[in-house]
């Protein structure tokens, strides 16, 4: 008789395993994937509020993707995933070389509108403060209210930079700082 009880713990290890992976299936499932299987990132980061703002891309370059949210729960998606999604977008930049002696700044922004707001995604440099900024600003177009959400140091991934020669965005020219 004294065994029966270890048969019994053993017996109830595979249960208890199956519950384990099935709980931890039910997390996953009601988190949603920034990043889909067909998908590349092209800049991403966090905010101190524990927001994650993304911008991504089909890998055969059928559209492009911004996406804010939690790690759980994303928030707001933009545009449609269509051919269209890439006229949506502008990439705005500014270069000037030559270090701190030159005031040398190289500044970066992907902006679009959607209902009543434009959002500006920047990533800017400037040399005479040996500072890099990044984050998104959402400006209430019809309150002319800007809202500045700054990007945590070391959540950065990506650059805007490329956007400078891949030709994926129209290149405008309206600097935003």
């Amino acid at each position: 008789m004294a065994k029966l009880p270890h048969t019994l713990t053993l017996m109830r290890l595979p249960c208890l395993f199956l519950c384990f992976i099935l709980t931890l299936s039910i997390h996953r499932a009601s988190a949603q994937t920034y990043l889909l299987p067909n998908e590349e990132l092209l800049y991403s980061f966090e905010t101190a509020k524990g927001k994650k703002v993304m911008l991504a891309k089909d890998k055969a370059n059928a559209y492009i993707i911004y996406r804010f949210g939690t790690k759980d729960k994303i928030e707001f998606e933009y545009p449609d995933k269509t051919k269209d999604s890439w006229s949506k977008f502008t990439y705005t930049f500014y270069f000037r070389g030559g270090g701190a002696d030159n005031e040398g700044l190289d500044l970066n922004y992907v902006s679009f509108t959607n209902k009543g707001f434009q959002y500006i995604i920047y990533d800017t440099y400037s040399a005479v403060e040996n500072k890099t900024s990044f984050g998104i600003k959402v400006i209430n177009l019809s309150k002319e209210k800007t809202t500045n959400i700054p990007g945590l140091p070391k959540t950065q991934k990506g650059t805007l930079i490329d956007f400078r020669e891949n030709g994926l965005l129209k290149v405008g020219d309206e600097l935003f700082e």
